[in-house]
């Protein structure tokens, strides 16, 4: 097959494109990482059985599970039933919890397998909300199927809480209620109104410095019930001054999708774990990373995950919430899944000129697995959406 191919750009042309990236490896890592990394995965969605919008969704447990599994061969965490997920976009509660059924019981045989779950609110209509003892119940209802299936928990921010709350002190109340109901530390999140319009303002505050006071608060009252936090501003400036704040015993979780390479090396006064939607777009150039990082080979880190960067920047750019079809798209390209088609309806969220970007930087970061596979797939959507060559 030709390695050369035509695609539509920004400006409105086709384009000749060669080939040019050479495929990293997938490989079991070489050493344990000293860096603590989840990777939020996706869901693979079944479009025979696909219905109309408000149906349950249409799964492909097979393989979901199956690309579970091979993130978890390389090394990586499973952050599972998040918004990478479609959590809230697609994937309702009793599908996320389904989910992270299969999950944990599919996993079991993998050694030192890491998945922690998402436990949020969404299962209750927002209509339906109006005070905060509704939402204690809401993540009381989660919490507790969460960790009934043995479950490690992340708490999710909730856009009920942001709907109800009128001061930065039922924050404060709502969260010291339920991470006293946690059998075991969590992992917090933070989510920015980039990733979920509706969470702006989310600590009852509209600054940045007021919120990250009652987030640290939140922390302080109940740090023995908190692993660590991840923080998804897209900001490393504001997530290395939160960081250095917080006590020594809770962990920061990187979920800054533009600037994670420097944020996971770290300083002289600390560095971030990593909760990435990202590493499951480019699973093996994160783990071989992360391996060489273990060995303290900070050239290979950083050449590894620099020509990452521009993908994960373009997959998630504005508007951020839609980064899940550059990540589909991705795992459709490289023969995780016979289509491009995603619940909700989804796939048809960015044009094809995203697409195309998409194809083009994972080319250059050596993430096409198989190239020759990959244009034959990239070829099939361009031309059913009259792009074609």
């Amino acid at each position: 097959m030709t390695s050369t191919l035509k695609l539509p750009t920004t400006l409105g042309t086709m384009e000749s494109y060669r080939l040019q990236g050479t495929p990293l490896d997938v490989r079991t890592p070489a050493r344990a990482f000293n860096r603590i990394t989840y990777s939020a995965a996706h869901v693979v969605a079944d479009p025979l059985r696909a219905a109309e919008l408000g149906a349950p969704p249409a799964i492909d447990w097979e393989r979901t599970l199956e690309y579970r599994r091979y993130l978890l061969r390389q090394g990586l965490g499973i952050a599972e039933a998040m918004d990478t997920a479609q959590r809230g976009m697609g994937l309702p509660w009793h599908s996320a919890l389904e989910l992270i059924t299969r999950t944990i019981e599919g996993t079991r045989d993998i050694p030192g397998a890491l998945i922690a779950s998402g436990c949020g609110t969404d299962h209750v209509a927002l209509s339906s909300i109006t005070n905060c003892d509704q939402v204690i119940r809401a993540y009381a209802e989660q919490l507790e199927a969460v960790q009934r299936v043995g479950g490690r928990v992340i708490l999710m921010a909730s856009r009920a809480l942001a709907r109800v709350a009128r001061s930065p002190d039922d924050y404060r109340r709502v969260y010291r209620e339920v991470l006293a109901m946690c059998d075991r530390p969590v992992i917090l999140h933070w989510l920015g109104e980039m990733f979920d319009p509706e969470l702006a303002g989310y600590w009852g505050e509209a600054a940045y410095e007021r919120a990250a006071q009652v987030c640290l608060d939140v922390i302080g009252d109940s740090v023995d019930r908190v692993d660590g936090i991840k923080i998804s501003l897209l900001d490393d400036a504001k997530e290395i001054a939160f960081r250095r704040r917080l006590p020594h015993t809770v962990k920061m979780y990187t979920g800054d999708d533009f600037n994670y390479p420097d944020l996971i090396a770290g300083d002289a006064a600390g560095y971030s774990h990593a909760l990435l939607g990202i590493f499951d777009a480019i699973a093996p150039a994160a783990s071989q990373a992360l391996d060489a990082l273990a060995g303290d080979d900070l050239d290979t880190f950083h050449a590894l995950l620099a020509p990452t960067v521009p993908l994960s920047r373009h997959i998630f750019r504005a508007p951020t919430q839609y980064y899940k079809t550059g990540v589909v798209f991705l795992a459709y390209l490289n023969g995780f899944q016979d289509h491009f088609f995603m619940l909700g309806g989804h796939h048809g969220m960015r044009p094809p000129a995203y697409l195309a970007d998409v194809f083009r930087l994972a080319d250059q970061a050596g993430l096409l697995r198989d190239p020759d596979g990959a244009i034959g797939r990239v070829r099939k959507v361009m031309t059913a959406l009259g792009c074609g060559e």
